[in-house]
């Protein structure tokens, strides 16, 4: 039997969330079903770049173009909430989130090419898999696909380098992710003006749709000199952020799943997040969660945290214990689990 996906995704080193989840599944079920034949699929504009890639002996490399579909494979597993031209008998689709759809934080370009793929990867796929209940429910309400097609597996977390563990945390309040306007900077940046002058900002990630707006609210702020974009960084100096950090701020209007909330849980920080999208989901009781539209409550949120040590370590201690209960490994498990049932 030949299982095959596309890993189109998974190469590089400046991943993001889609290419994270793409290179642990790939991985992942490479290692634990060493008994499976596995074709992992990349489109032109990488299938060069593949080549150098190491694969397991088990493990073939293919190219995904056309009508060169995965005709042979008993299943095929689109990643990125898309399917190929042309497909296998059976397939599986993974929907990260549809807020392309839902809200106003893409060009129309880019939105109508998306819309157009997921209502196609939705209609053929033989099952869904969503990455949050949320998203399951988005993918129901938004595509119009049947409930009992769509399946939730979770995100792990993942495993960073380990940092300076001595090292001493400073009063830094971190965010992950791109610099976009879904993440709703501009608004943490205004709570953040209302902090102790000791506190800094520190914005980690590329820049994306509606980066000039916040570039220009982080420019005029009167505590501009107290907050860092460092752009994208390697895997070494996000674990080294995380150990030094003391408050992990991510007000994000509109969330898939929220990968970077469970790190910073695993990595011991106090976790403030959102109270909508797949936010609550993934953080349970083990971050203050707000309304991230509601400036006042965002502010007053983010304030009592640099303000109570004792609130930041009963916080930390939750999370800590919250991340573990989300692996990559039970996220293969699932996966697996899912082909059995498409499958059979």
């Amino acid at each position: 039997m030949t299982i095959a996906l596309d890993a189109t995704y998974s190469l590089g080193e400046s991943l993001s969330g889609v290419g994270l989840y793409s290179r642990e599944i790939l991985l992942g079920l490479a290692a634990m079903h060493p008994e499976t034949r596995f074709d992992f699929y990349y489109r032109p504009h990488r299938y060069l770049r593949a080549r150098a890639e190491p694969l397991p002996a088990h493990v073939r490399r293919r190219l995904l173009a056309g009508p060169l579909g995965p005709r042979g494979a008993a299943l095929f597993h689109g990643l990125n909430q898309r399917l190929p031209e042309v497909n296998a008998e059976r397939s599986v689709a993974t929907f990260h989130d549809l807020f392309v759809l839902s809200g106003e934080y893409s060009t129309p370009e880019f939105r109508q090419r998306f819309a157009a793929q997921a209502r196609d990867a939705a209609a053929r796929a033989t099952a869904l898999i969503a990455v949050s209940e949320f998203t399951r429910q988005q993918v129901i309400r938004l595509l119009g696909a049947a409930p009992e097609k769509v399946w939730v597996v979770h995100h792990g977390t993942r495993r960073l380098p380990c940092a300076n563990a001595a090292a001493a945390r400073e009063k830094i309040v971190l965010n992950v992710g791109a610099i976009q306007k879904r993440k709703n900077i501009a608004r943490l940046v205004a709570a953040f003006e209302a902090v102790d002058s000791a506190w800094r900002l520190v914005l980690v990630g590329s820049e994306g749709y509606g980066a000039e707006e916040i570039r220009a609210r982080i420019a005029s702020s009167p505590a501009r000199e107290r907050i860092r974009m460092t752009g994208y960084v390697a895997p070494e100096e996000l674990a080294g952020w995380y150990a030094r950090a003391m408050i992990f701020a991510f007000p994000s209007l509109d969330e898939g799943f929220g990968m970077p909330v469970l790190e910073a849980m695993a990595n011991g920080i106090p976790v403030l997040t959102s109270n909508r999208s797949a936010l609550p989901e993934v953080a349970g009781d083990a971050a203050r969660l707000v309304d991230p539209e509601n400036s006042e409550e965002l502010t007053e949120a983010l304030y009592a945290l640099t303000a109570r040590a004792e609130v930041r370590e009963e916080l930390a201690q939750r999370g800590v214990l919250r991340a573990h209960g989300f692996t990559w490994e039970k996220a293969v498990r699932e996966t697996w689990n899912i082909y059995g049932r498409v499958l059979r």
